[in-house]
């Protein structure tokens, strides 16, 4: 199974503010404790900078599925740091390791669910909340470790490894 990152999003600490949305950049390192210039305070502060949560990935198909039903959620909504497309969302799973670019590789940890944090988006709000996290449950991305930390740019592909 290969596919193409089609989007790297970062968001730099900036006091006050949570993880998400992330913004697109052209290219990241890749480190062992996630992507160069991104900040997650959650995953900082309370979660000790776990390692098994380095980075959060989503399949573009998996945010066009929920566009379809009624959710206007744009790449980077959702904190991920790839989008990637060409792979369908059942194609990762936990043990599941994959070659990002030339260089970087990571293994899939655990599915990523969804948090209070994505109340703050414009679309959500207290009001839509809990039907969002519903509508997210089992959906929301998966985090990885990097097993191996490099260089990954927008266009690299996705694959899996042994």
């Amino acid at each position: 199974m290969k596919g193409t990152i089609e989007q790297i999003n970062v968001k730099s600490e900036k006091s006050g503010e949570r993880g998400l949305p992330k913004f697109s950049v052209a290219a990241s390192l890749v480190t062992s404790v996630g992507l160069q210039d991104d900040f997650n305070r959650w995953r900082h502060e309370k979660d000790h900078d776990n390692r098994d949560q380095a980075v959060l990935l989503i399949p573009r198909e998996m945010i066009e599925q929920l566009n379809r039903e009624g959710w206007p959620i744009r790449p980077g909504d959702l904190g991920e740091n790839f989008l990637t497309a060409g792979m369908e969302y059942n194609a990762f799973a936990v043990g599941k390791r994959f070659r990002l670019g030339a260089a970087v590789e990571i293994e899939i940890s655990k599915p990523c669910q969804p948090c209070n944090n994505l109340y703050l988006l414009p679309y959500v709000g207290q009001d839509k909340g809990p039907s969002f996290l519903g509508a997210l449950r089992d959906r929301r991305g998966w985090f990885a470790r990097v097993l191996k930390e490099g260089r990954v740019k927008v266009g690299d592909s996705i694959a899996e490894s042994e």
